[in-house]
C-alpha cells in the first residue's frame, strides 16, 4: 500500500509503507516517539485493543487497514470462500472496542465493497480492498478539514477554549475533529488559547493534546480534570469543544469519561458546549444515548501508573472509558456537512443521508 502524500508537518498516527501498517505508539507520548510495524490483522486488533492507536476515527482507519492485511493473506481462489473468511476477520476486529462506532462503520464499508465485487477474482478483490482502506484514511482527513471550516465560525477571536481528552490529529487520520476546528480558527487569524483537561486515567489530554498544540505553537494550559469548574466560575473559559465516539439519532453524545461532567458545568455557567465529529460517528440505529454500549477497561489503569501502584491492593474499581452527554447539554454538533443545532434528530439524519 502506497503512503499518503500529505503535509510534512502534520501529525498522523497511522502510515502505510510497503505492505505494512505503521502506528505511532500513543501510550508512550510525549516522552517517546515510537513507531511499530504491523503485518497482520491480529496484531492490528491487539494495537486497537491496547490503545497503541485510539480515537474513534483513527481506530476506524486502523481497522480498515487491518481488514485489508487479513484479506491479503487469505489463501483461496473462491470469491465466496474469500468473503466468508473476510467477514470473520472483520468480526474479530469490530470486537476490539465496543463504544466507538467508526470502527464498525469502516469495517462495514470494507465488507460492502467486497460483497459488491464478488464477481471479480480474489486477486482483484484484494487490490480493491487495499485502495478502499487507503480511501477511508484520505477521506477522513478531508472530512476533518471541512469540519474545521464549518466550526471555525463558532469560535470568537480571543476565545479561551476548554477541551477534554484528545480529538486531534492523533485521534484521526490527520488534522483532527475538535482540534481541527481550533486549528482552522488559528489559520483564520483568530488569537485563541486552549485549556486542556488531563483526562484521567489514560491522560490523553495531558500527554497527547498538549503535545499536538505545542507542536502547532497554539497557546495551551494544562489543568487537572477537577479544576474546570473553578476556571468556569472565574470567567476564564469562553467555550468548550470536544470530539465524540458515538452520537445517537437524537444527538446524545458518547465521549471520553468526564465529558458529561464538563457539559454539566458548562451549562451551569452558560458556556457553549460544542461537539465536533464526522457523520461516521453518528449512529442512527440508536434512538438515544441509553443504547450506546459503554466499554469498561482494566482496573489497573486506575490503580497503577505504569508500574507505580497508586491504590491499595484488591480495591474495588469501576473504570468506564466513556460517558454519555444528553443532547440538552450540547449547544451544537459540528460535522463535515454543517453545524446541527436545535432539532438534532432531523438535522443529523439529513447530514447522514448526504453520505
Amino acid at each position: 500500500m502506497s503512503g499518503c502524500q500529505m503535509d510534512a508537518n502534520t501529525v498522523r498516527p497511522i502510515r502505510f509503507f510497503n505492505g505494512t501498517c505503521q502506528m505511532l505508539d500513543q501510550r508512550l507520548l510525549p516522552a517517546e516517539v515510537v513507531w511499530h510495524n504491523y503485518k497482520d490483522y491480529q496484531a492490528v486488533a491487539e494495537a486497537i485493543r491496547n490503545m497503541v492507536v485510539r480515537g474513534a476515527p483513527a481506530i476506524g482507519v486502523a481497522a480498515a487497514i487491518g481488514a485489508w492485511l487479513g484479506a491479503r493473506d487469505i489463501e483461496t481462489e473462491s470469491s465466496e470462500e474469500f468473503f466468508a473468511e473476510f467477514t470473520r476477520i472483520c468480526d474479530l476486529l469490530v470486537a476490539t472496542r465496543p463504544t466507538a462506532v467508526n470502527l464498525s462503520w469502516a469495517l462495514e464499508r470494507m465488507k460492502r465493497f467486497a460483497h459488491a465485487n464478488l464477481d471479480r477474482t480474489v486477486l482483484e478483490l484484494k487490490i480493491g480492498l487495499e485502495f478502499e482502506a487507503l480511501a477511508i484514511a484520505q477521506e477522513d482527513e478531508q472530512r476533518n478539514k471541512k469540519m474545521g471550516r464549518h466550526g471555525e465560525g463558532l469560535i470568537p477571536d480571543g476565545a479561551r477554549i476548554l477541551t477534554h481528552c484528545n480529538a486531534g490529529a492523533l485521534a484521526t487520520a490527520g488534522y483532527g475533529t475538535a482540534l481541527g476546528v481550533i486549528r482552522t480558527a488559528v489559520a483564520a487569524g483568530k488569537k485563541v488559547s486552549v485549556i486542556v483537561d488531563e483526562t484521567r486515567p489514560f491522560l490523553q489530554g495531558a500527554r497527547l493534546t498538549t503535545w499536538e498544540l505545542q507542536k502547532d505553537k497554539i497557546p495551551v494550559t494544562l489543568i487537572c480534570d477537577n479544576a474546570a469548574g473553578y476556571l468556569m466560575s472565574q470567567g476564564e473559559i469562553d467555550c468548550v469543544i470536544v470530539g465524540a465516539d458515538r452520537i445517537s439519532a437524537n444527538g446524545d453524545v458518547a465521549n471520553k469519561i468526564g465529558t458529561y461532567t464538563v457539559a454539566v458545568l458548562a451549562k451551569e455557567h452558560n458556556i457553549p458546549f460544542y461537539v465536533a465529529a464526522p457523520i461516521s460517528t453518528i449512529d442512527l440505529s440508536l434512538s438515544d444515548g441509553s443504547q450506546i454500549p459503554i466499554e469498561e477497561r482494566d482496573a489497573r489503569e486506575i490503580t497503577h501508573f505504569k508500574d507505580v501502584q497508586l491504590a491499595p491492593e484488591e480495591i474495588a474499581v469501576r473504570n468506564p472509558a466513556f460517558d454519555v452527554t444528553p443532547n440538552r447539554l450540547v449547544t451544537a454538533i459540528i460535522t463535515e456537512h454543517g453545524v446541527a443545532q436545535g432539532s438534532y434528530r432531523k438535522n443529523l439524519a439529513e447530514f447522514v443521508s448526504k453520505g
